[in-house]
């Protein structure tokens, strides 16, 4: 737990009972790699912090081709976000790349201590910001560089990622297939 009041202090102070009232929502699970946090269609009501691990967020088109969305490596939090916060069955998959140690809280208990802890709510729109500027810089990323470029990108913000990771899942993230992952790796 200790990895997620160190996360919390860097983005806002907190007294020591705001952090003990927020950090006790919270409850240790381990996953094991290709265990699901969220499935698509399903209903979610967790935020996690991930502590340990590599997870991933991917959707699936009709005829079954996964396209990764994005990484989620500690310190962050991950949730199926437009499912906790439109209550509407999830878009995304999040499956873990490697076995997890995550901190689950149920969302609806967290933002109900907004009233009582303005901080908290500030804290949620810290994290909104942070999300929404990270998913609009890859977005256009996406359109408007070329793909080596993305994965130089990519190496310098997920240092070792490409360790603890199958290639293919750096190649649909990068938006190419695994031989043209293999073709840009080769040149390096």
């Amino acid at each position: 737990m200790n990895e997620l009041e160190i996360y919390l202090e860097s983005l806002i102070h907190f007294t020591e009972s705001e952090m003990k009232r927020f950090t006790s929502l919270f409850a240790e699970i381990r996953l094991k790699k290709s265990d699901y946090f969220a499935k698509e269609g399903e209903f979610s009501t967790r935020l996690a912090f991930v502590s340990n691990g590599v997870l991933r967020a991917f959707f699936r088109n009709d005829a079954g081709s996964e396209y990764n969305k994005t990484f989620f490596t500690p310190p962050s939090f991950v949730a199926a976000y437009s499912s906790i916060t439109t209550k509407r069955r999830n878009l995304i998959n999040i499956q873990c790349l490697t076995d997890c140690t995550l901190f689950v809280a149920d969302f609806t208990q967290l933002t109900a201590l907004y009233k009582d802890y303005p901080k908290f709510e500030s804290l949620a729109r810290i994290l909104a910001e942070y999300k929404f500027a990270i998913k609009e810089k890859r977005e256009i990323e996406l359109v408007t560089l070329e793909a080596t470029k993305r994965y130089e990108i990519f190496k310098i913000e997920h240092p070792n990622l490409e360790n603890l990771i199958n290639q293919y899942h750096i190649a649909s993230y990068l938006g190419i297939t695994p031989t043209q992952l293999s073709r840009i790796r080769a040149k390096k």
